[in-house]
């Protein structure tokens, strides 16, 4: 037995944050301030590709709280509005964040989301983070006296021993605590898959809209089309499993061209573009877990849950998140008779967001929600309250509710003036819906 082998470095923290994308990347700089000792492990090295390139206005004060939105400008392309463009409808519909019903918010970014990703985890260590890079959390324990003890792996074979008085969870897509506490369901209201790439020479739309996101629907689900700064357009299709299982022998970048092709509208726009990235594609695109936090941990963003992204919601879910996150622990290792409220409000938050959007995305593939957005109507402010919703103005005091209401009393009013054709959506809705086989994803050897 060799007894020179070293043991694991050991340390301690008052709040250990694994994961360094925008949840962790927000809540630890956010604790730093309040004082408290942070560490935050990133198994990877930023700069690295992630997809979610599309931010919403409602982000931007938050960057300037955190103090970075003049480097996220910098990188960012301008982004206005949103574009909808369907094959049962001869024009699209653009909607422009100046007109939803508060005008404070008029515009957004289009951001890679390796550049804005790094700006983040660069400011958290200005802020005073311990972080540390190229480090994955491969263990925990929940100590007797409610503390907890994180096991790492360094990319240089070093172990770690953290332990600290406070876990957050936003390991994004690892799940990293749903995962061992077998808490991570998929959600069943909604199961779809997404392959993507980069593609340079997109045509894009003129003037203003340039920067603007477009979704284009398809027969099996819909299109992203994101435009990026340096020239690079994001492009990505959402589908449901058993699309993907047509995929048979061909590979992921065949599979996303051929699909293109189908949608003459994209087609149009890739007509002398050029694909620049590898192809890569992503399972079980929408998942959620039983829980958000216990006494002593938070799970944030996708660490909790993940819905269908056609409203460019999940950056914006997670950093808000953060921010909450900070506030709740905060309050909870300096005030321990509140811990308990606290965490109460921030398990509210935490599922209000995802509620809110996934109502519309449940629902966009429908014929009659499909219509509304293609001919949004203001009576009642009901366009304005959308627009809102799609810039991410959902949480706080905001006057949107009664308008939201109404336009989804007039969705159900709508199926059920038109019986058939709604029967005929939900039982599409049901077959879309089915769980798939993911081996799909996977490259052919």
């Amino acid at each position: 037995m060799n007894t020179d082998q070293p043991g694991p470095e050991r340390h301690t923290c008052d709040v250990l944050v694994i994961g360094g994308g925008p949840a962790g990347s927000t809540v630890s700089p956010l604790l730093a301030r309040h004082g408290h000792r942070v560490v935050l492990l990133e198994k990877d090295h930023h700069p690295r590709f992630h997809i979610g390139e599309s931010l919403l206005p409602a982000n931007l004060p938050l960057l300037e709280r955190l103090g970075v939105a003049e480097q996220v400008k910098a990188i960012g392309m301008h982004k206005p509005g949103a574009e909808f463009v369907s094959p049962q409808h001869e024009q699209s519909q653009s909607f422009w964040f100046a007109e939803a019903w508060d005008k404070s918010m008029p515009y957004a970014y289009q951001v890679k989301r390796a550049d804005f990703d790094e700006i983040l985890i660069r400011n958290a260590t200005r802020e005073g983070v311990d972080v540390h890079e190229g480090c994955k959390a491969t263990a925990v324990e929940f100590l007797a006296d409610r503390s907890v003890r994180v096991h790492a792996q360094h990319d240089d074979g070093r172990e770690s021993v953290w332990d600290a008085k406070f876990l957050v969870d936003a390991s994004g897509r690892d799940t990293f605590l749903a995962s061992r506490f077998k808490i991570k369901d998929r959600n069943p209201a909604h199961n779809s898959a997404s392959v993507y790439g980069h593609f340079t020479n997109a045509l894009r739309n003129e003037g203003e809209a340039a920067g603007n996101i477009t979704i284009f629907w398809f027969d099996h689900g819909w299109f992203w089309f994101i435009p990026l700064s340096d020239g690079a357009t994001s492009v990505g299709m959402v589908t449901w499993p058993y699309h993907m299982k047509t995929r048979q022998q061909r590979s992921l970048q065949q599979f996303l061209l051929d699909n293109i092709a189908t949608c003459k509208a994209l087609a149009a726009r890739l007509g002398d573009a050029t694909l620049v990235t590898e192809v890569e594609a992503t399972g079980n695109f929408s998942y959620s877990a039983q829980r958000n936090h216990g006494e002593n941990y938070l799970m944030l963003g996708d660490a909790f849950t993940f819905i269908d992204p056609v409203f460019s919601s999940g950056v914006w879910l997670a950093m808000n998140g953060g921010e909450m996150g900070a506030q709740t622990i905060h309050t909870c290792l300096t005030e321990p008779a509140r811990a308990r409220a606290a965490l109460r409000r921030f398990d509210r938050q935490m599922r209000h967001g995802p509620k809110e959007f996934s109502w519309f995305i449940y629902r966009v593939t429908n014929p009659v929600m499909r219509d509304f957005f293609m001919g949004p109507s203001n009576v009642f402010r009901v366009k304005e309250a959308l627009l809102s919703m799609l810039a991410g103005d959902i949480f706080g005091r905001t006057p949107i509710w009664r308008s939201l209401l109404l336009f989804k009393a007039l969705y159900y009013g709508f199926n059920l003036a038109q019986p058939r054709r709604a029967l005929a959506a939900w039982r599409r809705r049901r077959a879309n819906i089915r769980p798939g086989d993911e081996s799909a994803l996977v490259r052919p050897s």
